[in-house]
């Protein structure tokens, strides 16, 4: 076997390249419409369509990993990054560039995929620093990112991102291939294709009334059909799932105290992630005139991005607190750092270097949380669960992520004004995104709290599978 080390290096970069999927269109997102010749609202897919299916595909490739081998499945995710990016990169028109945004986003499985992959391989005293790498690396990936595209997109042709995103693809891939080792644990059983198919079309009506209520209208027709239709598949899904003996997630599995109430907690710091990642970016480019700091996308990304560094700087030290004290109180650290952010960006906001130290505390609280989840997640389940069960995890990220776009969107855009004939965030906007961050900071906190101690899953279940 390779050395343990490689071993961890190679899985943190397939999650720094899968977090990189969500920037990497960030710095040409307001120019969409011109260069692919088509409205906004059409154009607003090429981010949708990632999201989507990110979302769709991290928990059925866990389970997939389950029950085929996780390198063989992470594999295939890094085929279809490679594939999309070939795709958008050659494509003259918009749907191209969407399609291959959606294969893109498939790789976002890579992550928990990765994690599982640790539990299988490592020695268990490195099991948890590697653990809060790996987690570090969905933040860092993003924060990393944005400079990294803006910095292209600046000097060069908008194709080449996707160019350098496949090119990123097909070094994980051979890497993977060539580092990783097989895992022999296997779940034995028959692939549950009817609860694939209605966790995609439940998922699907939810994450786009979500992600295009703002501009559908909270009310309107399609939202209303998308969301609650979605909500009725993923009841009759639930009921399905639970009435069959090889269901694609285990439900029973899911709702222990510590798995859910864990999960629920994912969407809070999703969701906290994820309004800092809108709001932060937006009020440092804004021209000074109308209340920002008028800094350029390479600048304001710059701004962020040390966020990202400290995930990455503190990733040891959370395996060796989870060691310790274990990950419940990681998580309340980490809650408590995006409570300490938002709070001081309410009273601190006048200067960049106080949006910088407020990205410092988000990462810290970030890098502490996300560390903790997948932990709290593999203590409470048994090892033949570890990739479905990360993969649900990922996804109730996914909805906190996807809900902070929608909610903090709204918000600034009802407090918005007219700026040189183009609407723009005011300062009272801000403030109330930062009141919602801190909020649901406290709700995060108050999950966390609640969260019981941690008991071996196999000593509370005897009847479990090994």
């Amino acid at each position: 076997m390779p050395p343990q080390g490689l071993i961890v290096a190679v899985l943190a970069l397939a999650g720094l390249a899968s977090s990189f999927m969500f920037t990497l269109v960030v710095p040409i997102q307001s120019k969409l419409p011109e260069l692919l010749d088509a409205s906004r609202e059409d154009t607003a897919w090429v981010v949708t369509s990632t999201l989507v299916a990110g979302a769709v595909i991290t928990p059925i490739s866990g389970r997939l990993g389950d029950m085929y081998g996780k390198r063989r499945i992470l594999l295939v995710l890094a085929a279809s990054l490679v594939a999309g990016s070939v795709i958008a990169a050659l494509s003259p028109g918009i749907a191209g560039v969407i399609v291959g945004r959606a294969l893109q986003g498939a790789f976002v499985g890579a992550v928990p995929l990765g994690i599982s992959i640790l539990r299988d391989v490592l020695h268990e005293d490195r099991v948890d620093s590697a653990i809060a790498l790996i987690s570090a690396t969905l933040g860092v990936g993003g924060a990393l990112g944005l400079p990294v595209s803006a910095f292209i997109t600046e000097r060069a042709d908008w194709h080449a991102v996707f160019w350098v995103a496949g090119a990123i693809g097909a070094v994980v891939f051979i890497l993977v291939l060539w580092i990783v080792p097989v895992s022999v644990l296997r779940t034995a059983g028959r692939f549950d294709y009817v609860g694939t198919a209605g966790l995609a079309i439940g998922l699907v009506g939810i994450l786009l009334a979500i992600s295009r209520g703002n501009e559908w209208g909270w009310t309107a027709p399609a939202t209303l059909a998308t969301g609650l239709g979605g909500a009725l598949v993923l009841l009759l899904w639930g009921w399905y799932e639970l009435r069959i003996p090889e269901p694609l997630l285990d439900l029973r599995v899911a709702a222990r105290r510590p798995v859910l109430l864990t999960n629920i907690a994912s969407v809070a710091m999703g969701f906290a992630l994820f309004a800092s990642n809108v709001a932060y970016p937006q009020i440092l480019e804004l021209p000074v005139e109308a209340g920002g700091f008028g800094l350029s996308l390479l600048a304001a990304s710059l701004v962020v991005m040390p966020s990202g560094v400290v995930m990455m700087v503190l990733s040891p030290f959370s395996g060796r607190i989870a060691r310790t004290v274990g990950p419940k109180l990681l998580l309340v650290l980490g809650a408590i750092s995006l409570i300490v952010a938002y709070g001081f960006t309410l009273l601190f906001s006048s200067e960049v270097w106080q949006l910088l130290v407020a990205n410092i505390l988000v990462g810290m609280g970030i890098g502490f949380g996300y560390a903790a989840m997948p932990m709290l997640i593999m203590r409470s389940v048994p090892q033949s669960e570890t990739g479905a069960s990360n993969g649900l995890n990922a996804l109730f990220r996914s909805l906190g992520t996807s809900s902070a776009a929608a909610v903090i969107g709204a918000v600034l855009a009802t407090y918005a004004v007219e700026y040189e004939g183009v609407p723009v965030p005011t300062p009272q906007g801000f403030q109330i995104s930062f009141v919602i961050g801190g909020v649901v900071a406290v709700v995060a906190l108050v999950i966390a709290l609640l969260i019981p101690r941690h008991r071996d899953p196999q000593e509370r279940h005897p009847s479990l599978p090994e």
